[in-house]
């Protein structure tokens, strides 16, 4: 089986793969201070509630935005998996040319999620990740990585807001009844919900306007549940996205490594 990690700045998203079905998955917070043995213990312990072999796992594909966490990861599977993990960066086949002025700046989660979006929904695509930071990849009809934008995700700008002011109090994330709120509550939801749509509807007409007719707009990442149904531009929203990805290009490049010396 394949076990696939998706690091983001916020949380870890962990997929387990049987012959390239999702059988389950797991969401952990990322903490920058775990060790590959807590790593191990906390990924032991969602793999036996979930009724599988650790002994099964023969191979793991990891996509981490998080420097210092990768040699982590790579002890806990040399450690306790006896295997040489995949890293999704420079060097892997990903099947799509990648035109951004400087590639090797692109984050790994983007490279995964333009993979498997382009396989499974092909181009001209948009996807729209909403994690810390939410992100906007667009990917030509020829499967091109072309490039996109970054902006704070709607869960750190809210948190902002609390953060850096005297008086306005953190709330949750919610769309409330009305664009004009009857209380500071709702005034702060208002603004963070129907401003952050407002963002994601701009933006994506926007980068369609680039792309060209036919373009398809693609949700996933942590927040995106708050908004299924809420944003007009995005058509599908696909959970599992990154996890695809990563399963994507580790059938890629599994060639390669069984070639590999040692």
């Amino acid at each position: 089986m394949l076990l696939a990690i998706d690091v983001g700045n916020s949380n870890h998203v962990i997929g387990l793969f049987k012959e390239k079905k999702l059988l389950t998955h797991w969401r952990i917070r990322t903490e920058w201070n775990r060790t590959a043995d807590e790593y191990w213990v906390l990924i032991k312990e969602f793999i036996l509630i979930s009724e599988a072999d650790v002994e099964t796992i023969d191979d793991i594909v990891i996509s981490c935005v998080v420097p210092t966490l990768v040699p982590i990861l790579e002890e806990m599977a040399h450690k306790f998996f006896s295997c040489e993990p995949l890293i999704v960066g420079p060097g892997i086949k990903t099947g799509i040319p990648i035109l951004y002025r400087n590639p090797a700046e692109v984050g790994a989660d983007r490279i995964v999620n333009a993979v498997a979006g382009f396989e499974k929904y092909g181009g001209p695509l948009i996807i729209v990740d909403f994690g810390t930071a939410t992100t906007f990849d667009a990917i030509s009809k020829k499967g091109e990585y072309l490039g996109g934008a970054i902006s704070p995700g709607i869960q750190i700008s809210m948190e902002a807001l609390f953060n850096n002011t005297a008086k306005l109090p953190r709330v949750d994330l919610a769309a409330p009844e009305n664009v004009i709120g009857k209380s500071t509550v709702e005034s702060i939801q208002s603004g963070s919900f129907y401003g952050f749509k407002g963002m994601i509807d701009y933006m994506t007409s926007l980068m369609k306007k680039e792309l060209g007719p036919g373009t398809k707009v693609i949700g996933t990442g942590g927040v995106a549940p708050n908004f299924i149904g809420q944003i007009d531009s995005i058509e599908t929203f696909d959970p599992f996205l990154t996890l695809e990805g990563l399963k994507i290009l580790f059938y890629k490049n599994r060639a390669t490594r069984k070639d590999e010396p040692g």
